[in-house]
């Protein structure tokens, strides 16, 4: 109830304010990183209350959460001992953190596509890749692919059905993820098969 509470107060102060976009930037990059809530709880209602500015909604929560990713990302890289086995004990991602390096390992940027749309913490996804050293630019592409399909996906389903979107995530936000997640595994691990057969 009380997060019920928050998030519309969230909502309220978001989409009254002249400074939407850059709330909304703000609310994306601190849900990527550390916030507790779901952005779909703020973002669909959101969507619904501006449709004619629906895709640009999309644009700026994507921003929000790629600039995100590269800080998570940054983390790994330079300050995994210090501030990243912190923040992995500090949300409790042990388990999840160890799963996915094993994960990672094998299957790298079809992972990190993966995680960006499961129900699996996402900050794992960059503290690893920039802890092993990934590539940068391949870590940002897979994170802009995941994220830019879910939140662009959102926004078509909202400027298609409206707010019933929201009742339609709730009851359905697990299966949905999932199904959208091994689509994409299953996508990305077949280009990655099917470039190891070219080269």
């Amino acid at each position: 109830m009380a997060n019920t509470t928050r998030t519309k107060q969230w909502f309220e102060r978001i989409n009254g304010s002249k400074n939407m976009l850059w709330l909304l930037g703000t609310l994306s990059f601190l849900e990527t990183i550390i916030l507790p809530i779901p952005l779909e709880l703020v973002l669909i209602p959101l969507m619904a209350a501006n449709k004619q500015r629906i895709w640009l909604l999309a644009t700026v929560t994507t921003a929000g959460c790629l600039i995100a990713s590269l800080v998570g990302y940054g983390v790994g890289m330079l300050l995994f001992q210090s501030i990243g086995t912190w923040f992995i004990e500090f949300m409790g991602m042990e388990q999840s953190y160890q799963s996915f390096q094993t994960f990672f390992d094998q299957y790298g940027f079809a992972a990190i596509l993966a995680i960006g749309i499961l129900p699996i913490p996402f900050q794992v996804a960059m503290i690893t890749a920039g802890l092993s050293g990934y590539p940068v630019l391949l870590f940002a592409l897979a994170a802009l692919i995941a994220r830019g399909l879910r939140y662009f996906g959102l926004a078509w389903l909202v400027h298609r059905f409206g707010s019933r979107v929201l009742l339609l995530w709730k009851q359905q936000a697990l299966v949905t993820s999932l199904v959208a997640g091994v689509v994409v595994l299953a996508v990305a691990l077949g280009m990655q098969a099917l470039a190891g057969l070219i080269a």
